[in-house]
């Protein structure tokens, strides 16, 4: 197996991605709006990948926050609530906005499930402040770190409970971020006792199965490379002050703030102590270059993988009762 995730072209399989998938052994796959039709077709997407890899449990994520950030979508799909719905209603009725969290990952992790999906790269622990890119303010849940602590622990409480594993992110923290990683390569200058803000959310929920690395350069930690190319951020910042032992994965290695060839940024990253890359965007040469420049996934890797794959449980839950009981809590707050 082989410490990567790929994307794929289409709706369907292509006879070349299906010899590449077979050979390379990728640690997962991921899925976009290109990928995902309706319900039918999707579903068997999802089951020929698991039977690709001979395994159920095989890792299919998707980024399925609510609001903008939503691959499945009307008219298949219902449209979801970004989290700054959530964050108002906690002004209002802190438990409230807490059970209507809850609630709601409930119903996508039920909606994701059913599809054969059985990882959400969500909730978002961002703390916002006033210099947040917009890529973050439309999808975080607050500017306080304990709020958004609370709410990012009920997001992976109901995606659980849904059938799905959660991802954390960005890690150690994005919301100090000037510009748009998807773009270029931001710089934060803040110290080390002003991170501690950013560091709280994630380390309320340093039990979390799975975490994505944010690509941002913290020049308290390391004025050279950003986060998800540093042994230092990875080692002391995200495994030591946070205390996260779960799955560590890149975010995307094809956005700008990387620089070098798909290969370089995915071997960097591995080097740097991620344990998984993540490459969306299914461009077969780039896909192959990778697969032949990483080794196998490394035990230690392979062992938290295993084990945040082994938190899914059988999905609970009314689709239907939990979304009305979700917009009955929103409905405080409106």
């Amino acid at each position: 197996m082989k410490p990567v995730i790929f994307g794929l072209s289409g709706p369907s399989l292509t006879a070349d991605e299906r010899a590449f998938f077979q050979e390379a052994q990728p640690a997962g796959y991921i899925l976009f709006k290109r990928n995902c039709i309706d319900r039918q077709q999707l579903r068997a997407l999802t089951d020929e990948l698991r039977a690709l890899e001979g395994r159920s449990d095989v890792a299919i994520l998707v980024d399925q926050e609510g609001g903008r950030v939503a691959r499945l979508g009307p008219p298949e799909w219902p449209a979801f609530p970004a989290g700054p719905e959530f964050d108002m209603l906690y002004d209002v009725a802190p438990m409230s906005a807490i059970e209507a969290a809850r609630a709601n990952a409930q119903a996508l992790g039920l909606m994701m499930a059913e599809v054969g999906i059985t990882v959400d790269c969500h909730p978002i622990l961002d703390v916002i402040r006033p210099e947040t890119t917009e890529v973050i303010t439309i999808r975080a849940f607050g500017s306080e770190p304990m709020r958004v602590a609370a709410l990012g622990r009920a997001t992976l409480e109901g995606l659980a409970a849904g059938g799905i594993v959660g991802v954390v992110k960005h890690m150690p923290g994005h919301g100090r971020a000037k510009v748009d990683s998807h773009h270029l390569l931001p710089t934060v200058t803040a110290t080390e006792a002003e991170l501690e803000d950013d560091l709280a959310p994630f380390r309320a929920l340093a039990h979390a199965p799975m975490g994505m690395t944010s690509h941002i350069v913290f020049e308290a930690w390391d004025a050279e490379r950003p986060a998800t190319m540093s042994p230092v951020v990875i080692d002391e910042v995200i495994r030591g002050r946070i205390g996260f032992d779960g799955l560590l994965m890149t975010d995307d290695i094809d956005m700008k703030a990387l620089s070098g060839t798909p290969a370089d940024k995915a071997a960097g990253a591995i080097a740097a102590g991620c344990d998984i890359v993540l490459d969306c965007w299914a461009r077969l040469p780039e896909m192959t270059a990778i697969a032949d420049r990483l080794d196998d996934i490394a035990p230690r890797s392979r062992d938290r993988l295993d084990r945040a794959m082994s938190s899914v449980t059988q999905a609970d839950g009314t689709f239907e009762a939990l979304v009305a009981k979700r917009d009955e809590l929103l409905a405080i707050g409106a």
